[in-house]
C-alpha cells in the first residue's frame, strides 16, 4: 500500500497506534527541582526511576517535547537482547578481551535485573522469553556463525546453540536459512507499553513528569541550570539530557559525536491460518539475518509480521524531524525482502510502516558525559540496542545526577570516547561511500580498502 507523505507517526506505529491516548499535561510558569530530565523515552524514565531509588527526597521533574515513547523508544522492533556492544567480537576489538568479558556479564546481568524489576512493579509489556535466531544466508554468513559462537564461549557466554540448515529450517520455514545461532535470553516485548509503565511507576515515586513542554535550551549561572521551554523554565541543581538522536538540537557540541540515522519497520495484518502453518516459527524468536545490512523481525502477540531493515538513511545536516519518518524505498524493498526470505507464505498486506531515528556512535556503544562544569549530564547512541542499555545507562547517568560514585565509572566504555564523525559535506559523503561498499558486500563482494581501513578503526555505519 502506498504511505501519505504526512501520515501521523501515532497512527503509522504500530506500537504507539493501538496505545491509549491521553491528554498531555505541559509545565506552564516558573518551578524548581533538585534534577531535570529532558526525555520521557527510555533513558530519561529509567535515569528518573533511578535517581529515586538512591534518593527517594529528590524532586525530579521530566520534560517531553512530545508524549512518552513517542521518539526511539517507541518505535523500535521490541527485542530486548544482552549485548551492551553490537556484537561480543566488536566488545573485543573496542575494549579489550577483559573488558569484553566484563561486558558480557554486564549485559546479562543488566538484563536480568531490568526484568525482575518489571516483574516485581507488575509493569505489563506483553514480555515473551522467546530468545533469538541470527540466521545465516550464504556460507560466509555460516561461517561468521561459528566465530560469533567462538568467540562468546571465550568470554564465558555458554548458552548459545549452534543450529544446522535443517534444525534452522524447523524452526522457521524460510528456504533461505542455511544455519542459525539461538540465543535463548532475549525477549520479546510492546516497547511503548514498556515506556508508559515506566512514566506510571515514575510518577508513583513522586516523579513530576510534563509532557507537550518542548525544551528551548539551557542557561547555567555556575551554580544551577535554567532550562527554558515554550511556556516556562525550570531551574534546578542538575540536568540530564536524555534525547538520544535530538541531543544536538540543544547541545551543539554533541553534533560530532553521533550521526542520526533513521531505521525503517513495516508490521503485517494477522497472519491467516494457512499463512501461519506455513511459515511455522513456533518458538516465535527474534530474527536477524547475517547481512551487513540486515533484516530484524519478530511476531507480535496477534501473529503480526513485524519486519524492519538495518538499511538506515542518514538525511543531511543531522535532521531529525517528521520530514524523516517514512520512505517509499525501505518500505518498498522490505516487502521485497520479506517475499524473497518466505516466498511460500502468498500475499501478506503491511497496514502499518514508519521510521525512527537511531543514534550511532563511530564505536556502536553509549556515549556518556558530562557539560556546564558537570551540572549537565548526557546519554545516547544505543544504535538499535537501547532496550537494554538505556537501562544501564540511566542507571550511571542517576549516579553522575547525584554525585554518587559506582563501579561502573571505571569501564572504558564510559571512560573512551567515540571516535568522532567528520562535519559536512564529508559526513554526507562518507555514508554515501561506505553504504555502497556495505551494498557491493551483501551481494557478495569482498571489503574493499575504505571497509577495512574502517573495520580497523572500529567505526562502521550499519544500525
Amino acid at each position: 500500500m502506498g504511505t501519505p507523505p504526512r501520515w501521523p507517526i501515532e497512527d503509522a506505529c504500530f506500537w504507539l497506534a493501538r496505545a491509549p491516548r491521553e491528554g498531555v499535561t505541559p509545565l506552564r510558569g516558573r518551578a524548581s527541582a533538585d534534577v531535570v530530565v529532558v526525555g520521557a523515552g527510555l533513558t530519561g524514565l529509567w535515569t528518573a526511576l533511578h535517581l529515586k531509588a538512591l534518593q527517594p527526597g529528590l524532586h525530579v521533574v521530566v520534560l517531553e517535547q512530545g508524549v512518552s515513547a513517542f521518539g526511539a523508544s517507541g518505535r523500535n522492533a521490541g527485542i530486548l537482547t544482552e549485548t551492551i556492544d553490537h556484537s561480543h567480537a566488536l566488545a573485543v576489538s573496542h575494549f579489550g578481551e577483559a573488558e569484553a568479558r566484563k561486558l558480557a556479564v554486564l549485559g546479562r546481568d543488566n538484563v536480568r535485573e531490568m526484568l525482575a524489576f518489571l516483574a516485581h512493579r507488575g509493569i505489563e509489556c506483553d514480555l515473551a522469553r522467546s530468545g533469538q535466531l541470527h540466521v545465516a544466508l550464504n556460507e560466509a554468513q555460516e561461517r561468521d556463525l561459528g566465530s560469533m559462537l567462538e568467540t562468546a564461549r571465550r568470554l564465558g557466554v555458554d548458552h548459545y546453540r549452534l543450529l544446522s540448515r535443517s534444525e534452522a529450517q524447523a524452526e522457521i520455514h524460510s528456504p533461505r536459512y542455511r544455519a542459525a545461532l539461538f540465543n535463548p535470553n532475549a525477549v520479546m516485548l510492546d516497547p511503548v507499553k514498556l515506556v508508559r509503565g515506566l512514566a506510571a511507576e515514575a510518577r508513583r515515586a513522586g516523579v513530576e513528569i510534563f509532557e507537550g513542554t518542548r525544551v528551548l535550551g539551557f542557561e547555567d549561572d555556575g551554580r544551577r541550570v535554567r532550562v527554558g521551554t515554550a511556556a516556562g523554565e525550570v531551574e534546578a541543581r542538575r540536568v540530564v539530557l536524555a534525547t538520544n538522536a535530538y541531543s544536538h538540537l540543544l547541545l551543539k557540541r554533541l553534533r560530532f559525536r553521533f550521526i542520526p540515522f533513521y531505521d525503517y519497520i513495516l508490521v503485517s495484518e494477522p497472519l491467516t491460518p494457512a499463512q501461519r502453518k506455513a511459515i511455522g516459527w513456533r518458538g516465535r524468536q527474534g530474527v536477524t539475518d547475517g547481512r551487513t545490512f540486515f533484516n530484524y523481525y519478530r511476531l507480535t502477540p496477534d501473529d503480526r509480521v513485524l519486519w524492519g531493515t538495518s538499511e538506515a538513511a542518514y538525511h543531511p545536516g543531522n535532521r531529525v524531524d517528521e520530514s524523516c519518518d517514512h520512505s517509499e524505498r525501505h518500505y518498498r524493498e522490505l516487502r521485497q525482502s520479506f517475499a524473497w526470505h518466505f516466498p511460500d507464505v502468498g500475499d501478506v498486506a503491511f497496514p502499518y510502516a514508519w521510521g525512527g531515528p537511531i543514534c550511532a556512535t563511530t564505536r556502536f556503544t553509549p556515549f556518556l558525559g558530562s557539560a556546564y562544569g558537570g551540572r549537565l549530564h548526557y546519554g545516547l547512541g544505543y544504535t538499535g540496542h537501547g532496550l537494554g542499555t538505556t537501562h544501564l545507562a540511566g542507571k550511571v547517568l542517576a549516579h553522575l545526577a547525584a554525585d554518587r560514585p559506582t563501579p561502573l565509572f571505571d569501564l572504558a566504555l564510559f571512560r573512551r570516547k567515540p571516535f568522532p564523525y567528520p562535519p559536512e559535506p564529508l559526513r554526507s559523503m562518507a555514508v554515501s561511500a561506505v553504504t555502497r561498499a556495505l551494498r557491493r558486500v551483501d551481494a557478495g563482494g569482498r571489503p574493499g580498502p575504505l571497509l577495512r581501513i574502517l573495520d580497523a578503526m572500529g567505526i562502521g555505519l550499519s544500525s
